[in-house]
């Protein structure tokens, strides 16, 4: 039996960035037309010549969301795109644009004025995902409707790793992904197995910046790789051609990034950017990593006996 949701048209929450302008091209050149929730002081202008119809909302308008849906249609929903969460949570002014209506205040409340508050990524998209749920929409992975934007394994551009590079992404890898598992964040940077910075609410553009200002002699390697338990529908690692630019402008030289689990936007011009500042960009699963541990471990005890 055909799924019904399969003809209807599908609807995109649009934060910052090109990944939901690519989102929305796959969803268009598979047939279907798109309706996009755009939040206010996020999401890119190009959206409107692209989907169905755009309307734009503020990102505490949940009620406002779930009605703009309904009224279009819509069983189907993805969220792309980033949302600066620091402005959001903690800018009084921001709130002002982001007034919440009642269905955010219901959703949010209890993790955000409630005694026992959670702010973590997780626990605040799994709220939203609930509510839409209750209102008979099922909300999809972005990577549902564009699955060739998740990066294969291998090396997309640069030189092989060194026996250093490697390393420390062995131990970055290891690093970032426990702070996945804590829902602190999927980024950081290392160099000669110390970590310079770890992503956290200001996310992995200030993070690199940061790691530029405290390692001026350069070389070091970015890492970012998705959570323990990733749930593919929302916060999946991404990067694009803005991630090499700024590792490019800080000094870093490598990009380790998970298989499978991570999102490259606009993927040409981000190989492009990567080739012209020569930093390699390399696609690794678990089992490399787990690889390199053994190796360093087998070159140890050679060293020791």
């Amino acid at each position: 039996m055909t799924n019904p949701a399969s003809n209807s048209p599908v609807g995109i929450i649009a934060g910052w960035g090109s990944f939901p302008i690519e989102v929305a091209q796959a969803i268009v050149r598979e047939g279907r037309d798109v309706c996009c929730i755009a939040i206010k002081g996020h999401a890119s202008r190009e959206l409107e010549s692209l989907c169905s119809d755009v309307h734009w909302l503020g990102v505490g308008k949940v009620g406002g969301h779930i009605r703009y849906f309904r009224r279009h249609g819509v069983k189907q929903v993805t969220m792309a795109g980033k949302l600066f969460k620091s402005d959001i949570l903690f800018q009084g002014s921001v709130w002002l644009k982001h007034l919440p209506d009642l269905h955010a205040i219901r959703t949010f409340g209890p993790l955000l004025f409630g005694r026992k508050r959670d702010a973590r990524d997780d626990r605040l998209l799994l709220a939203v995902t609930n509510t839409y749920t209750r209102s008979g929409m099922e909300i999809c992975a972005a990577t549902d409707f564009a699955p060739e934007l998740l990066v294969k394994h291998g090396t997309l551009v640069g030189k092989p790793l060194t026996n250093r590079a490697q390393r420390d992404v062995q131990m970055g890898w290891l690093v970032a992904r426990q702070m996945g598992g804590m829902d602190i964040g999927q980024s950081i940077t290392i160099k000669d197995g110390t970590v310079i910075a770890v992503e956290a609410i200001e996310g992995t553009d200030a993070c690199i910046e940061r790691t530029g200002q405290l390692c001026r002699r350069g070389g070091w390697t970015l890492v970012k790789v998705s959570k323990p338990n990733q749930d593919m529908r929302f916060d999946v690692p991404t990067i694009g051609p803005q991630t090499v630019q700024r590792v490019a402008a800080a000094g870093g030289n490598v990009i380790a990034i998970e298989a499978g689990k991570t999102i490259v936007v606009d993927q040409a011009q981000t190989v492009a950017d990567a080739r012209r500042h020569g930093i390699t960009i390399v696609a690794m699963k678990q089992s490399d990593v787990a690889s390199i541990e053994n190796e360093t471990s087998l070159t140890n005890a050679s060293h020791v006996a």
